[in-house]
């Protein structure tokens, strides 16, 4: 049985409603979208069918419409986490972060163990420019959860806009003791030891981001940036370190 729908008096509600589910799974949005509003125009007390209308319009980047029927789906089940963890990331989506918290801190209160929900907590505060929130709420997602690399990556990223590049070294450090092949790891403490200052160091883990990703977008600026400090640097310390 579907949660909402009377299997007794709503048959065809639930053809709709299960129809906009297969489509939407198969990333038809659009398709999904008419079957959504056919099952709600039989049955406007199922949150499903509104929790499924919003991720659609959330796919086709609709996002007003999206919140519009998510919102419902919240009032009519106000237990479901995927529905305020939608919320969240379409307010997110729309640059209303500070909005988004409320969402997120619904989310996690129906279910405490999603680091997903966590994480997007922390973004939230850190796009409030609530930064000193943001690192303790990566840094207990990293303690609670620590095989999610995330949590690393968004807090060694926030540390190194606060130009705290030592402590965001140390923390990508942590990421390859997890996984040595997580390349974006050597491009951000290839950055952190640039601006510190040591060169040498910085070519390293720049030349070993390279090996990993030779052809990504961010390939192009890690060049430049070796040609730079090949230039600044002795040349037989450079060639020591290119061995």
């Amino acid at each position: 049985m579907v949660s909402g729908i009377k299997t007794k008096d709503n048959t065809v509600g639930i053809k709709f409603y299960n129809k906009a589910n297969a489509l939407r799974l198969g990333n038809a949005y659009k398709e999904a979208v008419a079957n959504y509003l056919n099952a709600i125009l039989i049955d406007r007390n199922n949150a499903e069918s509104y929790l499924g209308l919003g991720i659609c319009y959330k796919h086709l980047e609709e996002y007003e419409k999206a919140i519009k029927f998510l919102d419902v789906a919240s009032k009519l089940q106000q237990d479901n986490p995927q529905t305020f963890f939608e919320l969240g990331i379409c307010n997110l989506l729309l640059g209303f972060p500070c909005k988004a918290i409320k969402n997120f801190i619904r989310t996690i209160q129906l279910n405490p163990d999603n680091p997903d929900a966590i994480l997007q907590l922390g973004i939230s505060h850190e796009l409030c420019e609530e930064y000193e929130l943001a690192l303790m709420i990566y840094q207990k997602l990293i303690e609670n959860s620590p095989g999610f690399l995330k949590a690393y990556e968004h807090k060694s990223t926030l540390l190194m806009k606060l130009d705290k590049y030592k402590e965001a070294s140390n923390l990508l450090s942590q990421i390859l003791k997890l996984n040595p092949d997580y390349y974006k790891a050597y491009a951000g403490i290839g950055l952190c030891f640039d601006k510190l200052g040591k060169k040498m160091d910085a070519i390293r883990y720049y030349r070993k981001f390279l090996s990993l990703k030779p052809f990504c977008e961010q390939a192009t600026t890690i060049r430049n940036r070796l040609d730079k400090l090949k230039f600044e640097t002795p040349q037989k310390e450079y060639l020591y370190v290119c061995k």
